[in-house]
């Protein structure tokens, strides 16, 4: 499998990212949307593993705006910490509604232009905060999204007039396959905004599965948070290839 430091021309400046592929081999593309804390080893190994299980898969940096490389200068503190979330609000400020959208359209466009991927349809999956930006790119190419899954993700549903759930609207009933898998005891994502979020799913009537792991905390797919737990994060992976094996054709 080879892994390539790339970049990738948007509207408005470059995105770093990484790109998995084998070469001479045509493969369903995927876009991975890191965490809050960006590109790192746990995210690569976990693209890595994607792509090995069949895929070309690009990792992009969603926070290109602010930063490349490190996000933090620090160790966060997600708990309420002043500083932490300054920081997490100058990486996330940017990611209007309009430019998550934006962004996803020229992350799929850039996955057609490569020799690696094949005509399938496309997935995308994000993690935490990006776990709304997967939503947002099936709403945003519903022309070229098969599935996409959440894993973890915050602010799925809330009540403002900018809410991720409201971008289901835009995605056909008969198109992309949604995923969300939530954390218990998540803040920002609480079992009441869960609740809500199924409702939504419903009343959309598209093909979607949405469910909580079980004695697993917000973070727990990924390797270096403290919540990681890998029974549900081998669970969830499994989920995740199940869905693109049966929707990415």
């Amino acid at each position: 499998m080879n892994e390539k430091e790339i970049e990738i021309k948007m509207a408005d400046g470059v995105c770093d990212a990484v790109l998995y592929e084998e070469d001479g081999k045509k493969r369903p593309g995927v876009i991975h949307y890191p965490d809050i804390m960006g590109i790192r080893p746990s995210h690569r190994a976990m693209a890595k593993r994607l792509a090995e299980a069949g895929y070309t898969v690009v990792l992009v940096n969603p926070f290109f705006r602010t930063a490349r490389g490190k996000l933090f200068d620090f160790t966060p503190n997600f708990g309420g910490d002043p500083r932490t979330m300054q920081r997490f609000g100058e990486l996330v400020g940017p990611l209007t509604p309009v430019v998550m959208e934006q962004d996803a359209s020229t992350f799929v466009n850039y996955l057609a232009t490569l020799p690696t991927v094949s005509a399938a349809r496309v997935g995308a999956v994000g993690y935490c905060f990006t776990g709304q930006v997967a939503l947002r790119t099936a709403a945003a190419r519903p022309d070229r999204v098969g599935a996409i899954a959440s894993f973890h993700g915050g602010g799925l549903c809330t009540d403002t007039p900018t809410s991720p759930h409201l971008a289901l609207s835009r995605v056909p009933k008969d198109g992309a396959h949604l995923y969300f898998g939530h954390a218990v005891n998540d803040h920002s994502m609480p079992a009441e905004a869960i609740t809500k979020l199924e409702g939504a799913l419903k009343a959309w009537g598209g093909k979607y599965e949405s469910e909580t792991y079980a004695d697993a905390m917000h973070g727990w797919t990924v390797a270096d948070s403290a919540a990681y737990k890998q029974p549900q994060a081998e669970r969830a992976f499994a989920k995740l290839t199940a869905l693109y094996a049966g929707t990415l054709k």
